[in-house]
């Protein structure tokens, strides 16, 4: 009985530890029509192709970061489009207000219909960061919805932790 208390108080600390070193963001993302865009037809069947694009992006309700703001990015992606959804997976590369940089890996999927757009669904993890963001790491999610001059408006949250 006493093994079970001590095992209970052990987790229940290692756990506010934990969440004592997260910390939650949440912003609001504008990614513009592709600058640079390249598709293949697989020709295994209609409608499946691959494509490699790049966006820039800018936050309208930037996540802040370690006391800064993120401002600006680049997303790379590769796609694979199958009948009607795509499936994304690509690189962020946030600059934040101080010059320091975040990168971002995500998935997506995105819905189709009649060929276009609908909605997006995405995770995303950090895979690094420089200057005073250096080591930081996190997770998080984003839904997207597409704009009339062919870019998308994206929601997202998430959290980070920093190296000690």
């Amino acid at each position: 009985m006493k093994s079970r208390a001590l095992f209970a108080c052990v987790l229940v600390l290692t756990v506010a530890t934990l969440a004592r070193g997260q910390t939650k963001v949440s912003g609001s993302l504008e990614c513009g029509k592709p600058t640079a865009q390249h598709s293949l037809e697989v020709g295994d069947r209609p409608g499946h192709s691959l494509a490699i694009s790049q966006s820039k992006c800018t936050w309208t309700k930037p996540f802040e970061i370690a006391g800064t703001q993120s401002k600006e990015g680049v997303a790379t992606a590769a796609d694979e489009i199958r009948g009607n959804s795509i499936r994304s997976r690509g690189y962020f590369v946030d600059t934040m207000a101080n010059g320091d940089q975040v990168h971002y890996r995500y998935q997506c999927t995105t819905a189709l219909k009649d060929g276009m757009p609908q909605g997006a669904e995405c995770k995303w993890t950090l895979a690094g960061g420089t200057g005073k963001l250096k080591g930081i790491k996190g997770t998080g999610s984003c839904t997207g919805k597409p704009r009339a001059d062919g870019g998308f408006s994206q929601e997202c949250e998430g959290d980070y932790t920093l190296p000690k």
